[in-house]
C-alpha cells in the first residue's frame, strides 16, 4: 500500500515539475488569479457611470433647465444641447450618446397651468444592461423632479412638514449593505478562473502525454489507470489552490476589502472538492479527444453551458423550466452558492453539507466515467 501511494506522489511531483518548467503557462495562471480578478473588480461596474447623453430643449425655460439639472454626475455625462432631431439621431447612430432627452416647447407652460406634460426619452438599448440602467435612473430622476415641482407649487419648503399619511419603506440589507460591485465581481471572476483552469489543465496534461507518446510508456509501467490519472488531479489541485490563496488574500481581501466572514479552511475545502469535480470532467474530455485542439473545442462546448446554467448571471428561477432541471448538472452552480455563502454570509459546514455532498458525488461520477473511458482506450 505504501508503494502504491509512493507511485502516486512521484507522478504528482512529475506533473508539478513539468508545469513549473513551462514558464508561459506559469505566467498565464498567475495572471488569471491576479490580473483577471483585479480587472474584473476594478473595471466592471454594475451602476450607471458617466452615461453620455444630449438634451434637445425646445422650451428653453427655467423649468426645463431645472429638469435638465437633475442629470447629475457621476451617473450622466451631459455632452450638451442639440437643436435638431437629425443632429441628435446622428449622435445616437454613431454610438456617441446612449440617450436623447427631448423637452417639448410648452413644457413650463403646461406645468404652470397644472396640466400633464411629457419628455421623450430616446434610448440606445443595443447594450441591454446599460439601456435598462439608464431607463431606471431616468425614471427615478423624473420622479424626484415631480416631487420638487409639486412642493414648489404648494409653496412647501420641506416635504416632511406635510401632515399626510405616507408609507415609509425601511430597508435592512444583509451581506452587502452598500451594494458594492467590488464585493461581487472579484469573487465571481475568481470562480470563473478556477472553473477554466480545472477543466483545461488536466485535459491538456493527458492530451499532451498522448501527442508526445509518453502515455504508452506509462501504460507499460506497473501502474493502474487510477494511478496514472489521479496524480494529474492532485497536481491541478495544488496549482489552483495556490492561485486561490494568492487571489483571496492578495486581491479580493487586500485590494477590494471584501470581508471574509466564514472559515477560510472551509472555503478551501469546498474549492478542493469543486476542482476535483471539474477536473474529472476534464479527464473525461481528454479521454475522448485525440489532440489538444479537440480537447479545447470540447472543453469550450462544455464550459459555456456550465457557466450559463450556474445561476451566476441569471437566477435559476428566471430560466425556462426545462433548464432549471439541468442546473443540477452544473458543478459551478453548487460552488457559487457555497462560495458566496461562506465568504459573505459566514456559512458553516452545517448549512452547506448537502450541496457539498452532491458536488462530491457529481465529481466522482465524472472522474469514474473518465477513468472507464481511459481504461477502455488502453485495452
Amino acid at each position: 500500500m505504501r508503494l502504491w501511494w509512493l507511485r502516486v506522489f512521484a507522478l504528482t511531483q512529475k506533473e508539478l515539475l513539468q508545469f513549473s518548467r513551462d514558464m508561459i503557462l506559469v505566467v498565464a495562471v498567475a495572471w488569471f488569479f491576479i490580473g483577471e480578478v483585479y480587472v474584473a473588480g476594478s473595471g466592471v461596474k454594475m451602476e450607471l457611470i458617466n452615461a453620455p447623453v444630449v438634451i434637445m430643449d425646445h422650451d428653453r425655460s427655467e423649468a426645463s433647465r431645472d429638469w435638465a439639472s437633475q442629470l447629475k454626475a457621476p451617473y450622466y455625462k451631459v455632452l450638451g444641447y442639440v437643436n435638431s432631431q437629425q443632429e441628435a439621431y446622428d449622435l445616437l447612430d454613431k454610438g456617441e450618446v446612449i440617450a436623447i432627452f427631448d423637452i417639448p416647447a410648452d413644457f413650463e407652460k403646461r406645468l404652470l397651468l397644472g396640466q400633464k406634460t411629457s419628455i421623450q426619452l430616446e434610448l440606445d438599448a443595443s447594450n441591454i444592461i446599460i439601456g435598462n440602467l439608464a431607463n431606471s435612473y431616468s425614471s427615478l430622476m423624473n420622479a424626484e423632479f415631480n416631487q420638487k415641482w409639486m412642493l414648489k407649487t404648494m409653496k412647501i419648503v420641506d416635504a416632511e412638514t406635510i401632515q399626510a399619511p405616507m408609507v415609509e419603506l425601511r430597508q435592512k440589507i444583509y451581506y452587502n449593505p452598500e451594494g458594492k460591485a467590488t464585493w461581487f465581481m472579484p469573487i465571481s471572476e475568481m470562480m470563473t478562473v478556477i472553473t477554466l483552469l480545472a477543466l483545461f489543465l488536466p485535459a491538456a496534461m493527458i492530451v499532451r502525454e498522448k501527442e508526445r507518446g509518453t502515455i504508452e510508456q506509462l501504460t507499460v509501467a506497473p501502474l493502474t489507470p487510477f494511478q496514472i490519472l489521479f496524480p494529474k488531479i492532485l497536481a491541478v489541485e495544488i496549482i489552483i489552490l495556490l492561485g486561490v490563496a494568492v487571489s483571496v488574500l492578495g486581491v479580493v481581501g487586500a485590494v477590494f476589502q471584501v470581508p471574509f466572514r466564514g472559515s477560510l479552511i472551509l472555503f478551501f475545502f469546498v474549492t478542493m472538492v469543486y476542482i476535483y469535480a471539474v477536473s474529472g470532467l476534464g479527464l473525461f474530455i481528454a479521454s475522448v479527444s485525440r489532440n489538444l485542439g479537440q480537447a479545447l473545442m470540447v472543453s469550450f462546448m462544455v464550459l459555456m453551458p456550465m457557466m450559463l446554467l450556474s445561476g451566476a448571471w441569471t437566477p435559476k428561477e428566471a430560466m425556462p423550466e426545462f433548464q432549471q432541471y439541468l442546473v443540477v448538472l452544473s458543478p459551478l452552480s453548487y460552488y457559487i452558492d457555497m462560495g458566496y455563502s461562506i465568504i459573505l454570509k459566514g456559512a458553516t459546514i452545517q448549512l452547506i453539507w448537502w450541496p457539498l455532498l452532491q458536488l462530491f458525488a457529481l465529481g466522482s461520477i465524472l472522474f469514474w466515467l473518465g477513468l472507464i473511458q481511459f481504461n477502455r482506450q488502453l485495452k
